[in-house]
């Protein structure tokens, strides 16, 4: 059984044991599938499915203070009031994403609530977010495997800024917060594709 076909089941037996929206959450290092895997699981299940990369934090927000704080590097704050809130409450909504090219606030985004929601990239399971969720997935890779993928999707440049910046900081806060040891599922995609660990 694939790691798909495993997350799959999973979502659809408490789906079917539960009344309410569910709402998945996948984290994880940065080129070990999290975007590939939601992506799937949300066209299969007819799901809603959010980036975490729409809400990168704003240059005014990057303050010393808080880019000392593991995960500080994500506008969580603004995640959960513009869709975690809305999620929970069952309402219709809109968000906008962050927009690189203009560095602020790009295209809305009108969402109604479904049956499945998923929420996927690193700091998914920041701590100001992580009680909302009714299923916790981590996927993780060897650092080799990691490297590889990169270079192979944004090229040497992109790598090196990986490797001097984003790993660090996205390492820190899985092991400074203990994301991993917190979520139900683990997913390693490195040298063994897909195997799939229950439990913490």
């Amino acid at each position: 059984m694939t790691a798909f076909e495993h997350v799959k089941d999973i979502i659809l037996k408490i789906a079917k044991s539960s009344d309410k929206n569910l709402i998945i959450g996948i984290d994880g290092s940065c080129g070990s599938g999290k975007s590939t895997l939601a992506s799937e699981l949300a066209i299969a299940l007819e799901a809603n499915l959010f980036h975490m990369d729409d809400f990168y934090l704003p240059e005014i927000m990057k303050t010393e203070e808080r880019m000392g704080e593991p995960g500080g590097n994500v506008d969580y704050e603004r995640f959960k009031n513009d869709v975690m809130v809305p999620l929970l409450t069952g309402s219709d909504f809109m968000y906008r994403k962050f927009s690189c090219q203009v560095q602020g606030l790009g295209e809305s985004v009108f969402v109604t609530p479904k049956k499945i929601n998923f929420v996927e990239g690193a700091y998914a399971l920041h701590p100001a977010l992580i009680d909302a969720y009714d299923l916790k997935v981590f996927m993780t890779h060897d650092y080799k495997t990691q490297c590889d993928r990169i270079l192979k999707r944004n090229g040497p440049e992109k790598l090196k800024t990986f490797v001097e910046k984003w790993i660090p900081l996205e390492n820190r806060y899985f092991d400074a917060l203990g994301i991993k040891e917190k979520c139900d599922l683990i997913i390693d995609t490195g040298t063994d594709w897909g195997q799939v660990h229950i439990g913490k």
